[in-house]
């Protein structure tokens, strides 16, 4: 990934980052669509990215300047949209020291929320909320053809929303999997799955890695962090 980008091209591909990171805009905008719903971004904006993170971009005509942050391991931040007052102080940091533009950045940066347009943002939001949401029941209650559901969120997100909601819920095991101690079994059924195994394809699918060695990985993270202080 790229510190420094200057895009003039129309869009990006859904894809996937490994890394937390946070993009900054410096100039244009574009709207982004992925595991974060769909976010509309413009010139002040912080697009906050946590790690195994997959969405397309769409960009206005003028492009966009962005410069991209790494968020490195045990920084403490929220994945979403966020705003910050003066991003070319930012800009500047980063010329010297990305290291401390980053810390600046999470320092300054405050939360923004983005506005639903239509029902993909609700039902993109809605499956992020509660992965167990029964597509079919939310259709209905919607006033939408199951077909229309499918075709009109695969034209916004560039995956259907059964494929959106196995990632979300993969992203919840994944979260519940590096920050608790309870038993994997217990996390698949909170989750609604319907077995152990059923989460392992999923989470493995997302990070590469099967949740025992996901959870050994952030536990000795963890241990590494604190004998540093």
């Amino acid at each position: 990934m790229r510190i420094w980008q200057i895009i003039r091209a129309s869009g990006f591909c859904r894809h996937s980052h490994q890394e937390a990171y946070a993009a900054v805009v410096l100039s244009g905008g574009y709207e982004e669509a992925g595991d974060l719903g769909r976010l509309r971004v413009e010139a002040g904006n912080v697009v906050l990215h946590d790690r195994f993170e997959a969405h397309l971009n769409r960009f206005a005509a003028s492009g966009a300047v962005v410069l991209n942050l790494r968020l490195w391991p045990g920084e403490s931040f929220t994945p979403g949209l966020a705003n910050v007052a003066d991003p070319d102080l930012i800009a500047l940091s980063a010329e010297k020291d990305p290291v401390e533009a980053t810390r600046l950045l999470l320092a300054a940066a405050t939360r923004q929320r983005s506005a639903f347009v239509d029902w993909p943002d609700e039902l993109a939001a809605a499956l992020m909320q509660n992965p167990s949401h029964r597509l079919a029941l939310w259709a209905m209650r919607n006033a939408l053809a199951p077909w229309t559901l499918s075709r009109g969120f695969v034209q916004v997100f560039g995956v259907s929303p059964e494929a959106f909601r196995a990632r979300a819920r993969a992203r919840q095991a994944r979260r519940s999997i590096e920050g608790t101690v309870e038993p994997l079994a217990q996390i698949a059924a909170d989750l609604g799955l319907a077995d152990q195994s059923h989460m392992t394809r999923g989470v493995k699918q997302l990070t590469g890695m099967a949740p025992k060695a996901l959870r050994a990985a952030a536990n000795r993270f963890k241990t590494e962090r604190n004998a540093t202080f």
